[in-house]
Formats: C-alpha cells, structure tokens, sequence
C-alpha cells in the first residue's frame, strides 16, 4: 500500500452497521509513500495508524 499526503485512507467497517473510517492522509512516515501514516479526522483528531487489509488508500488526484 502507497499512498502521498492529501490521500485519503478508507477503513472499511468489518462488523455489520459500523460505517467506514475516512481520514486524510498529511504525512506519510514510511520510506516510498508506505505506512505508516499520520492521518486526520473529519473532527480534526491527528493520529498515527498502520493500516490493515481491510483498508484503500483513495488518491487525491483520482477525486479531483
């Protein structure tokens, strides 16, 4: 998984009626664009996160 900052990682819910996590990508911490990444929130909350299998990186050029 390869992402750049302004990407955005979905999560995807893996239990039934929890929605998926969409966050924006503003730092990649691994070397050639992998995780781990730092990553806001809608809210704002920053965090550090690794993502699973169950995780797409959406680039920001493909939403524009």
């Amino acid at each position: 998984m390869k992402a750049n900052k302004g990407d955005r990682l979905v999560m995807h819910g893996r239990v039934v009626g929890k929605h998926d996590r969409v966050v924006e990508i503003v730092e990649v911490l691994g070397p050639d664009g992998t995780p781990p990444f730092k990553v806001r929130a809608e809210d704002g909350h920053e965090s550090i996160v690794s993502p699973g299998p169950d995780s797409a990186v959406e680039s920001r050029r493909a939403s524009e």
